[in-house]
């Protein structure tokens, strides 16, 4: 089977969607299916990977964003696709990628793969905080419409949790499929905590007290993650309890983060980890994990935190919640501050060790290794390629049969 996605936020700076690709590209591999990865970038080239190829087609910057570029050649994607010739294609995007992949005029399987809530993304982070939610989802009707008329000509609709999958086929989109992300195996794990490492990670954020709690948080500084919210939150905690932050990541905020955390104190902005091995051993260390995001789709920070023994203070909503459990989280009303900063306090008056033993516990039954992620997707692809061709079997059968049955009517 051969697997072309067009993905249109991918950049090799980027987080959860770069780790999805570099997993399905292995991943694609090791099962014996050729995947492409079709990206917009600075310039046409072509590059091997392990597992795999990426092709990128030049596009500008995104502006919001410059470490990532946005499609905006519908007939270039179809030029690549109409030579590499796919069994199935993804589009990763509602936007130009995705819609280049529902106007191809190719006969592969067409996958909508919904890596972001649109609306959850950038209008609940916008307007949520005065409206709340499902006013604006109201507001947003129209591009509800949008997704339910670009679903509708796709042949699937993939998403990463079964939450997402009822919240679009409550707003019409179809075909919506839920199957569950992983995390890599092995790589993450609470055996790589470190006394010492964690010990640096808070002179890192100026505190000196051990008994501090340290605070992780992992993600892009955009608004969406709603870094400045956390930052306010831990800042607000810290008049009751010695709590540090330690934020790991990158983005087009990074300046206005890297201000408000200097001015509020106790916190350190690490930066991107683009070692996975570091970034497992740094999550192991810390003390509990910091979201701030009511959107995710899935989480993949979040699940990782969870296989490397690290507690959850996270939004009651969304793909964090999913992953959510009582005996190793506690949650609050997105978009609160004070909310998130009750949330710490309580975080921080409970039992450490029994929260990090139930995350690690946890692990095996809320996080599942990435490859069963893959074959599931494998498997449902296959299955659509095999329908598709047992009605196109069917109807050449009724074609050839036509000639017959008017000879017999003569």
């Amino acid at each position: 089977m051969k697997i072309v996605d067009v993905c249109e936020f991918y950049s090799e700076l980027g987080g959860g969607v770069r780790t999805y690709v570099a997993q399905k590209l292995a991943a694609s591999a090791r099962a014996g299916h050729q995947t492409v990865i079709v990206a917009p970038g600075p310039a046409d080239r072509q590059e091997q990977r392990d597992g795999g190829r990426i092709l990128w087609v030049r596009a500008p910057r995104l502006l919001l964003d410059p470490r990532y570029h946005i499609f905006c050649d519908r007939k270039a994607i179809h030029r690549v696709l109409d030579r590499e010739a796919p069994d199935v294609v993804e589009g990763s995007s509602p936007w130009v990628g995705g819609q280049a992949v529902a106007s191809w005029a190719g006969a592969a399987v067409k996958s909508f793969f919904v890596h972001q809530d649109p609306v959850a993304a950038y209008p609940h982070t916008m307007l949520a905080p005065r409206l709340g939610t499902q006013r604006v989802d109201a507001l947003f009707g129209w591009l509800w419409r949008y997704m339910r008329g670009l679903s509708g000509r796709f042949d699937t609709t993939v998403v990463s949790g079964q939450w997402l999958a009822e919240r679009l086929t409550r707003f019409g989109v179809k075909s919506a499929r839920a199957i569950r992300f992983g995390v890599e195996p092995g790589l993450f794990s609470p055996a790589l905590r470190s006394l010492a490492t964690r010990r640096r990670m808070l002179e890192q954020c100026g505190i000196g007290d051990e008994r501090a709690l340290l605070l992780v948080s992992v993600g892009r500084h955009h608004p969406e993650k709603l870094p400045g919210m956390l930052i306010e939150a831990v800042a607000r905690a810290r008049r009751r309890i010695p709590v540090g932050l330690y934020m790991i990541g990158d983005g087009p905020l990074r300046g206005r983060v890297e201000r408000r955390a200097a001015r509020a104190g106790g916190m350190c902005v690490a930066g991107q980890v683009a070692a996975r091995s570091r970034l497992a051993g740094l999550l192991a260390s810390g003390d509990g994990l910091l979201h701030g995001c009511p959107g995710e789709t899935f989480g993949l920070a979040i699940a990782e935190a969870i296989s490397a023994g690290l507690p959850l203070i996270v939004p009651s909503t969304g793909g964090a919640a999913d992953l959510a459990g009582p005996g190793y989280a506690e949650t609050y009303e997105p978009f609160r501050v004070e909310a998130c900063a009750a949330a710490i306090v309580r975080f921080a008056s409970r039992d450490r060790a029994a929260m990090a033993a139930a995350a690690a516990a946890a692990a095996g039954s809320c996080v599942r290794p990435s490859g069963e992620h893959f074959t599931e997707l494998f498997a449902h692809y296959a299955g659509l390629i095999a329908a598709r061709r047992a009605r196109q079997h069917s109807c050449v059968g009724i074609v050839s049969e036509r000639p017959a049955l008017a000879v017999g009517l003569q």
